[in-house]
């Protein structure tokens, strides 16, 4: 009778909970159980588990009685990362491999049939709970990469089972010179060059660029209005290109939520990401649910933009759903079995049709929709997700002859150039973005001077803003104050700020 102790983690949200994968051989009836609140892919692995040992030409104790039990027992457990830690489990309990060499080591990694180690979800959420843990992380090759853009981590890359039989041989210890895998990963560096589409090629549309300068500068959202083919996308596809660089932290959580979804690719590490998912996305695609929760689009797109074209398509409940997370940056999302928190500190950039035909107030075609169309269309936004908004911009059509002879404007590095003095302006002062200021922080650090403010007051009083409106406004013109890098809020600024919050309906 023996027992071995491996150990590995379980993804719950965006948190990898420790897990200590715990195997014990008997005399018996042979079997081979497997408890410890195991999803369906987890159970399957005593036949992926099997195979491997064997096609690896290694010995499967059939005449034992296996339990293997995933500790802690009420702690849900998902996918095929439990796969290399239990055939570890059986070989260390078998005395194949030196079950104390495994100590100080944590593992993960679906096995194929044959023993070769297939990647897993997760990888970067693994090594980011291991950031205040002494521990070495080995994982297969996808999945090692990943984990290896976490400082501070030590991370080992297996491509087999036999790679780590052999590192554990007994009496070798884990650290053989002559081991092939034993060489630490290095980690990547943040790849800060924009390689997207340019601001210069959008022609003309001077008041929408300076919006969506302002946009990047402060963090506000944004809302694009305009008739079909005036460059409502075109300038949404250009708003990440435009925002300052990201962190090493914040670079590690866009990661790690986007290795959750297995969309992570090491060759936009340390870009800001872009999600625009297709106006029939429901609730559940844009906010994230399941069985496990998985992260929806809005956290896909944390730290970075969530383009949303043809609002008014979308379902209602899936644009009501967007209203907690462009308040608190987080969502939560709660069912019977089991909870789960992801961030979503998204840039939201929208954009739609003034009418379903998409001419109202176009000089180039007349509008055929009746009044009530209209009302109907523009209807399907409700109150409160506008006054969410920051910026409510209108984008005109521009007549053939001026677009065909307008000239190229200012392009991307230019403008993200101002937008990340700005930005750096305002994290010196209050230590955040101007969109992220609480009612608190507005009154210490966006307070314009009296003639602004008495403008401000007026025109809060006459267009019958709320209170949410009144302090978007008032970030609104923190950052053009910061653009123009100016210590107070003018009425210069003020009065910019107002043309963008006229269409908001309170």
């Amino acid at each position: 009778m023996s027992l071995s102790l491996v150990h590995s983690r379980a993804l719950l949200g965006l948190d990898a909970a420790a897990v200590t994968v715990e195997v014990h051989l008997a005399n018996g009836l042979p079997s081979f159980t497997l408890v410890g609140l195991a999803e369906t892919e987890v159970k399957e692995a005593r036949e992926r588990v099997r195979s491997a040992i064997l096609n690896a030409g290694l010995e499967f104790p059939h005449n034992k009685r296996i339990t293997v039990n995933l500790a802690p027992a009420d702690l849900p457990k998902d996918s095929g990362r439990f796969d290399l830690p239990i055939a570890l489990g059986i070989l260390a309990a078998s005395g194949q491999i030196d079950p104390a060499a495994l100590a100080g080591h944590e593992f993960a990694g679906e096995l194929s049939l044959s023993g070769e180690l297939r990647p897993v979800r997760g990888a970067l959420a693994m090594a980011l709970a291991l950031r205040a843990v002494p521990t070495k992380l080995v994982l297969p090759p996808g999945s090692a990469e990943e984990a290896a853009l976490v400082p501070g981590i030590t991370i080992y890359k297996a491509t087999h089972l036999l790679d780590l039989v052999q590192q554990f041989l007994p009496g070798r210890g884990p650290a053989h010179p002559d081991a092939p895998i034993w060489s630490p990963l290095a980690p990547q560096p943040l790849h800060i060059r924009w390689d997207g589409p340019d601001l210069a090629d959008v022609k003309g549309q001077a008041a929408p660029k300076r919006a969506l300068e302002i946009a990047a500068a402060g963090g506000h959202s944004i809302l694009f209005s305009g008739p079909p083919g005036a460059g409502k996308s075109m300038l949404a596809e250009r708003l990440a290109g435009l925002l300052p660089p990201m962190s090493t932290d914040e670079a590690l959580e866009s990661a790690a939520i986007a290795s959750l979804a297995g969309r992570f690719e090491i060759a936009h590490w340390g870009q800001r990401p872009t999600c625009s998912p297709h106006h029939s996305a429901s609730a559940v695609a844009l906010v994230g649910g399941g069985s496990p929760p998985r992260p929806g689009e809005v956290s896909l797109a944390h730290h970075g933009v969530l383009y949303l074209d043809e609002l008014p398509e979308f379902p209602r409940a899936a644009l009501e759903a967007l209203r907690e997370p462009l308040e608190s940056g987080r969502i939560t999302i709660a069912r019977a079995a089991r909870r789960a928190e992801f961030p979503a500190r998204f840039q939201l950039v929208a954009a739609m049709n003034p009418c379903p035909c998409g001419h109202l107030g176009s000089a180039q075609r007349a509008c055929r929709c009746t009044p009530d169309q209209v009302a109907r269309y523009q209807g399907r936004l409700s109150g409160p997700l506008l006054d969410r908004i920051d910026l409510h911009v209108q984008v005109g059509a521009l007549p053939s002859t001026e677009l065909l002879q307008a000239s190229a404007g200012e392009n991307t590095a230019s403008v993200r150039a101002r937008c990340t003095a700005a930005h750096a302006r305002a994290l010196a002062r209050q230590g955040k973005p101007n969109h992220a200021l609480t009612s608190q922080e507005i009154d210490t650090h966006t307070r314009p001077e009296e003639d602004a403010l008495r403008f401000l007051d007026t025109a809060a009083v006459r267009l019958g803003w709320s209170a949410r409106g009144l302090h978007r406004t008032l970030k609104v013109a923190r950052t053009i104050a910061d653009l123009a890098d100016a210590p107070r809020i003018t009425l210069e600024h003020v009065a910019e700020a107002l043309q963008y919050r006229q269409a908001a309906r309170a």
